[in-house]
């Protein structure tokens, strides 16, 4: 098992990311989606932070914890405009 890195949201651009999605199963895929827009109403209304689990494209794992700001098909835009591909993304609570 991988183990799971904390890193600054800061740091994120840094990383590179592939084009692959992370789960395999359509239920992960839909339940992290359902993840991900509770996570935006929970930091947009309450100004809750998440934690987000994802992988680098040098299959590393990542945790950040942070509000996410807005969600788009392809990607999440954390504070100060840094975005994370959702298909990269194993894990949001």
């Amino acid at each position: 098992m991988n183990v799971i890195e904390n890193i600054e949201k800061e740091n994120i651009p840094n990383l590179k990311f592939n084009r692959k999605e992370v789960l395999e199963r359509q239920e992960d895929i839909d339940t992290r989606m359902s993840h991900l827009y509770r996570g935006l109403l929970l930091g947009n209304l309450l100004h809750e932070k998440v934690k987000i689990v994802f992988e680098s494209a040098d299959q590393k794992i990542y945790q950040v914890n942070t509000t996410i700001w807005s969600i788009a098909p392809d990607f999440i835009t954390l504070k100060g405009s840094v975005a994370i591909p959702v298909n990269s993304i194993l894990e949001v609570d």
